[in-house]
């Protein structure tokens, strides 16, 4: 059976993001992949993971941009540069800034409350924070989405943070707690550490609910 996968802010960690979809027997053949942003750090050296992001997209899995790759564009867009940030320029640009499946709406940061799909702010597809995800509107869609760590929502460190119509998969891999791939069809998630100390290690499964 077909899922659906979606997983953000891996801020450099691809290699714990490969063993995830290893973990989870990720089939780009049978399975859609939605990657929600962040692929990267201000840091040179976590630049290397859009070249892993560019090689899932080319097996078929899907791409949003983040605030850190708008960033990265915003930075290197103009002048000289070596060849290989003229491509990773050219493949951020190319990134959408959401993308509608089924009743699901995959964002990297959410959407301002009130406002038309298409009428959205770029800064808050790819900023906006409590004005959406602590807001009293309802949404047309299930709206996944990353940036903001899930822990400053009021959840345990490395927990996702479910509503009815929101789910937010930031779990902290940025800041050394966790990084987390979700499958949505099965409502599962699968999940590795980013602690210094032991990177990629204490891997976990669990089932999680959607709220009514």
């Amino acid at each position: 059976m077909s899922r659906i996968l979606a997983i953000s802010d891996i801020h450099g960690h691809g290699a714990g993001a490969k063993q995830l979809l290893e973990l989870a027997q990720y089939d780009p053949k049978v399975d859609r992949l939605f990657l929600l942003g962040d692929y990267i750090d201000k840091s040179p050296e976590t630049w290397e993971t859009l070249s892993f992001v560019q090689g899932l997209l080319q097996e078929g899995a899907a791409a949003v941009r983040g605030n850190l790759e708008q960033w990265f564009l915003d930075q290197h867009a103009a002048g000289e540069q070596p060849e290989s940030i003229k491509q990773a320029v050219a493949f951020v640009a190319g990134l959408p800034l959401y993308i509608e499946h089924g009743p699901y709406l995959f964002v990297h940061a959410g959407i301002r409350p009130g406002i038309a799909l298409a009428a959205q702010q770029q800064v808050d597809l790819l900023s906006i924070r409590e004005e959406f995800w602590n807001s009293q509107s309802r949404y047309e869609w299930i709206v996944v989405f990353g940036h903001t760590p899930t822990y400053r929502m009021g959840v345990a460190p490395g927990d996702i943070w479910v509503e009815a119509d929101r789910i937010g998969i930031d779990t902290g891999a940025k800041h050394g707690v966790r990084l987390t791939l979700l499958d949505l069809t099965h409502h599962k998630s699968y999940s590795c550490s980013t602690k210094t100390k032991g990177v990629y290690t204490d891997f976990r499964t669990a089932d999680w609910c959607i709220e009514k």
